[in-house]
């Protein structure tokens, strides 16, 4: 779990980066959603090992990988002629409550990286950029405000940010950026242990939190660093600690105690750190969080990193989504919770076995995959791929029981209809939220828009 004090740390770097982040009025646009839950699936879900599976090849030796394009069978669902893999039959069973988006193309960022194609699903921009740009979570949190003021507004379920190798890239997008620290994510590192986020340590106690506390509070009056950041960012960073402080107090922390879920309603989502994740999740949308991420988490060739043993890999990871996701729509319906929360599943991007990039848009290959499998470990979606991949929304006025876009049965299993690209997804997300596509805040005196430039456009096909 990352500890109060790095949540500070990060919360000051923030807040003392620019100056205050003045809002450009929009057209008001009418919210079909007041909460957003993001499931993300760190680290490059296989689409064809699935949401859109393609024709299925059992593994032998000898088998030449051109001739892969699914290591899983098909199975039915509940909408006549939809199928997806194998390994996802409690998620079938769901597909009438929301979109299956199969025709969702990221963008072309040279070179492959994981967190460089993360960065860009989550703030809507392609790294580097010249101001500190925020999570879409962060922009939700500022333009909405909190639902329940001694709730965070903004809470990250999952990722362990001290993983090495890209740990400081991701931490470039789970910040607040020009927006200030009061708008940065709340983390929770392992849902299991979330209380704790909400109470001072027992070696600490209350008393000596409370000194702490009013300590903080005079370094950030003092400090130096507002000669440089202004009485925005200070003031930012106070109503931060604030926040923090409240929730310690308020009734609304038991929110953030699984324990006191029903056993046998707990067990429905699975022992894992996303299943207890989306517990959490649907925990936190009952008392009021306004946006919530939960993801597998990124670590380097692990989960959904399937640069060797796909199969076997593909196999764990919808074991670990499956029971988790279907849990949560049924939990959120049933509670009347679903028509005002959008649930959004999705990933960087795709993968293909032979291709990195896309057609006409290739890049240096990553990993050797022999043109003739010999043992299990080649077998399974390699390399990445950007040209497709797939999403699902939920509730939050998005249509239900409909697959949108298509992509060719045979490789490269490109889009052949309906493209959906990230500026244009975010753009039918902000807009559910009701948050207009070109709504900015001017920074440095130039405006920094929800969706690239203004430009994004509403996917009506995936509206109720």
């Amino acid at each position: 779990m990352v500890n109060r004090r790095d949540w500070l740390k990060a919360a000051t770097l923030a807040a003392f980066a620019q100056g205050e982040a003045k809002l450009i009025a929009a057209p008001p646009v009418a919210a079909k959603a007041d909460s957003m839950i993001l499931l993300w699936m760190a680290g490059g879900m296989a689409q064809t090992e699935t949401f859109d599976p393609k024709l299925y090849t059992p593994f032998q030796p000898g088998l030449r990988s051109e001739k892969v394009l699914s290591t899983f069978p098909s199975i039915p669902t509940v909408l006549d002629g939809v199928r997806l893999s194998q390994g996802l039959e409690r998620t079938a069973k769901i597909l009438d409550r929301g979109v299956l988006l199969r025709s969702h193309r990221v963008g072309d960022l040279g070179f492959i990286l994981h967190s460089r194609h993360q960065y860009h699903w989550h703030t809507g921009y392609e790294p580097p950029q010249s101001v500190a740009v925020p999570h879409m979570g962060s922009f939700i949190s500022r333009t909405l405000g909190p639902k329940n003021p001694d709730i965070p507004a903004f809470i990250d379920i999952g990722q362990n940010l001290e993983i090495g190798g890209e740990s400081d890239s991701l931490k470039a997008f789970h910040t607040a950026g020009f927006l200030g620290g009061e708008h940065s994510p709340f983390f929770i590192t392992d849902p299991k242990d979330a209380v704790a986020s909400t109470r001072p340590s027992e070696f600490l106690g209350m008393s000596r939190f409370e000194n702490r506390y009013k300590f903080y509070k005079e370094l950030v009056a003092k400090s130096p660093l507002q000669q440089n950041g202004g009485a925005f960012q200070k003031e930012s960073l106070a109503r931060s600690f604030e926040n923090s402080h409240r929730l310690l107090t308020s009734p609304a922390a038991k929110a953030f105690d699984l324990s006191l879920e029903k056993p046998e309603v707990a067990a429905k989502y699975g022992d894992t750190r996303f299943g207890q994740g989306c517990l959490l999740a649907r925990r936190l949308v009952e008392a009021g969080a306004r946006f919530i991420e939960v993801t597998t988490e990124y670590i380097p060739f692990r989960f959904w990193d399937t640069h060797e043993n796909g199969h076997s890999r593909a196999e764990g990871m919808k074991q670990t989504i499956d029971g988790p996701l279907s849990q949560l729509i049924l939990d959120l319906e049933e509670r009347g919770l679903l028509d005002r929360t959008l649930v959004v599943l999705a990933t960087e991007f795709g993968r293909d076995m032979m291709m990195e990039g896309k057609p006409g848009q290739l890049v240096k290959n990553q990993v050797t995959v022999p043109d003739v499998m010999t043992e299990p470990k080649h077998y399974g979606m390699h390399r990445h791929f950007t040209e497709a991949s797939s999403v699902l929304l939920f509730g939050g006025g998005v249509a239900k029981g409909k697959v949108y876009g298509e992509t060719a049965p045979e490789r490269p299993c490109r889009i052949v209809k309906d493209p959906v690209t990230i500026t244009d997804l975010h753009a039918t997300i902000y807009s559910l939220m009701g948050i207009a596509p070109d709504t900015a805040y001017e920074v440095e005196k130039r405006p920094v828009y929800a969706t690239k430039d203004g430009k994004g456009k509403v996917v009506t096909g995936l509206l109720a």
